[in-house]
């Protein structure tokens, strides 16, 4: 909130998106994409629209929420994120985003893990989740190996 606070305060004042960007430490596709996201839009007072750092808050917030209710429903992330741009929801989230929320402190809080597919309480690295053995002993001639699905 604090973060979003800052952004519609200079927003107001005039700052371009990359300077936003390099006061609060983050990529300027960040910023770009929370205002194209959270962007209040009146099609009756074309006057109000804008960001407003209320208005993206209840909107992050209503998503966290209904992320939260579908994991703990028994959603994978992948079915959470399939399902969002399915349904083409204004704000959308990967489900690797889904997956670092949920191993989060936020997500650690509230036992989220204890909701997923593998139910770990702590992630496994990247290299480990695709370690795969020899399929085969470099011995055994490739004439050998054969395929046994007949």
């Amino acid at each position: 909130m604090d973060e979003r606070r800052k952004i519609a305060r200079w927003r107001m004042a005039g700052l371009t998106v990359g300077i936003i960007a390099e006061k609060l430490g983050r990529h300027r596709s960040t910023i770009f994409r929370e205002i194209r996201r959270n962007m209040f839009i009146d099609e009756v007072i074309p006057d109000l629209n804008g960001y407003y750092c209320v208005t993206a808050h209840d909107m992050a917030s209503r998503v966290r929420q209904s992320v939260i209710d579908r994991i703990k429903h028994g959603w994978s992330p992948q079915q959470i994120a399939g399902r969002m741009r399915l349904e083409r929801h204004p704000i959308s989230v990967s489900h690797e985003t889904i997956y670092k929320f949920a191993y989060s402190p936020d997500g650690q809080a509230i036992k989220l893990w204890r909701h997923l597919p593998e139910h770990r309480a702590r992630r496994r690295s990247r290299h480990a989740r695709r370690k795969h053995g020899q399929r085969f002993s470099p011995e055994l001639n490739i004439l050998r190996r054969g395929y046994r699905g007949r």
